[in-house]
C-alpha cells in the first residue's frame, strides 16, 4: 500500500503519546497528571490498534502469516529474553516473569498476531455482525477471571474490536475526519472529556488498559456496561484526534515508519527512570520536561542508528546494515573520483 502522510504523522503522534503516557505513568497521584494520563490512555492504544487493522488488508495466505511470526512472535521471544536480563541488571524484580506473561509493553507483539489470526475468520463474516460480536466478546470476557495477562488474551479479546474496525474501514473514511466540521466538533469532545475527568473523583485507568477482569475491578455485575461505555468513548475519542492529524508531509513524517522500534526499545529508558527514581512533578516546568525528554526518546530510537542496529532482532533481516554499507562504499567512490 503507497505510504500516505497522514498515516505516518498519525503513528508518529501516537508513538509518542505511548512514550509520553508511560513517562508520566509514576506520578499519577497529581491530578494533572492522573487527567493528562487517562486522556491519553482512553485512545492512544485503540488508535493505534485501528491503524495496524487498516494496514492489515493482505491477511489470508499463508505467506503472510508466516511473515506475521517472523515479525511479531520471534521479536516477542527475543525481546523478552533481554527485557529480562536488563530487568535484572537494573534491579527490576519482575525480570522473573515466564515466557508466556509479557513484559509490560511486550504485550501488543503477541495480541497484534493473535488479531491477524482472527481477520481471517472475521473478515468473511457481514461488518455489522464481526463488529458486533467482537464487542461482545470483549465485554464477556471481563466476566471470566482465569482471561487475564497471560499470552495477553485479555487485552486480544478486548481490543480486537478495535482492529476489526480498522480493517472494514477505507482509507477514505478515516481521512473525511479532518473536514472542518469534525474537526471543530472534535475539539468540543475533547474539551468535554478533559473537563468530566477533571470534575469527577478518581478513574481507574485499569478500565483502559484491558488486563483485568471485572471482579479485579470492583464491578461483578455492571462491569461489562462500564467496558461498553469506555469502547465508546474510546472510539469517539479516537475520532476526534485522527481529526486534528496534519495529511501535509513534514521533516518528521518519516518518522512514522519507525514506530515499532520505538514502541519496543522505549522501555530500556522509562524501566530505568522508575527504578532510578530520578525525576519528580511539583510543577508545570516538570510535565514539560518530561515532555520533552519523551519526544528525544522518540527521536533517538527513530533514527537510522537505532533501524540499523536493531534491524536484525526486531525484523529477522540486515537489508538497512547493507544498505548503510553500499551508502558507505557509494560515497567513497565518489571522494576517489573527485
Amino acid at each position: 500500500m503507497k505510504r500516505d502522510a497522514f498515516f505516518d504523522n498519525a503513528k508518529f503522534i501516537l508513538i509518542y503519546l505511548v512514550v509520553f503516557g508511560h513517562m508520566i505513568q509514576p506520578f499519577t497521584e497529581t491530578k494533572i497528571i492522573e487527567v493528562l494520563y487517562n486522556f491519553i490512555y482512553i485512545f492512544h492504544m485503540p488508535a493505534f490498534i485501528l491503524l495496524s487493522g487498516f494496514f492489515a488488508k493482505g491477511i489470508g495466505e499463508m505467506k503472510y502469516i508466516w511473515n506475521l511470526f517472523r515479525k511479531l512472535i520471534i521479536p516477542y521471544l527475543v525481546f523478552q529474553v533481554l527485557y529480562s536480563g536488563y530487568y535484572f541488571i537494573i534491579g527490576d524484580a519482575s525480570w522473573q516473569t515466564v515466557w508466556y506473561e509479557p513484559h509490560w509493553s511486550l504485550w501488543f507483539l503477541l495480541s497484534l498476531f493473535c488479531w491477524h489470526i482472527l481477520l481471517i475468520l472475521f473478515k468473511k463474516i457481514p461488518v455489522n455482525l464481526g463488529v458486533s460480536i467482537a464487542v461482545v466478546t470483549g465485554i464477556v470476557v471481563g466476566y471470566i477471571n482465569s482471561i487475564g495477562h497471560e499470552f495477553s488474551l485479555s487485552r486480544t479479546f478486548v481490543f480486537f474490536p478495535f482492529f476489526l474496525i480498522g480493517y472494514w474501514l477505507s482509507k477514505e473514511q478515516i481521512v473525511k475526519l479532518t473536514q472542518p466540521v469534525i474537526k471543530w466538533a472534535a475539539v468540543f469532545v475533547v474539551v468535554i472529556v478533559i473537563s468530566i475527568l477533571t470534575a469527577t473523583p478518581a478513574f481507574s485507568s485499569e478500565w483502559l488498559l484491558g488486563s483485568f477482569s471485572y471482579q479485579d475491578m470492583g464491578q461483578p455485575i455492571w462491569g461489562g456496561l462500564l467496558r461498553l461505555g469506555v469502547y465508546l468513548l474510546a472510539l469517539t475519542v479516537t475520532c476526534s484526534i485522527f481529526a486534528w492529524v496534519p495529511r501535509k508531509t513534514y521533516h518528521w513524517t518519516k518518522l512514522g515508519k519507525q514506530t515499532l522500534y520505538v514502541y519496543l526499545l522505549h522501555g530500556v529508558f522509562i524501566q530505568f527512570f522508575r527504578e532510578a527514581g530520578w525525576f519528580k512533578v511539583d510543577h508545570i516546568f516538570d510535565i514539560v520536561g518530561l515532555a520533552m525528554l519523551s519526544m528525544i526518546i522518540v527521536l533517538l530510537l527513530s533514527s537510522k542508528v537505532v533501524f540499523v542496529s536493531f534491524q536484525p532482532f526486531i525484523e529477522g533481516k540486515i537489508t538497512q546494515l547493507k544498505q548503510w554499507r553500499y551508502e558507505r562504499r557509494q560515497r567513497r567512490e565518489e571522494e576517489l573520483l573527485q
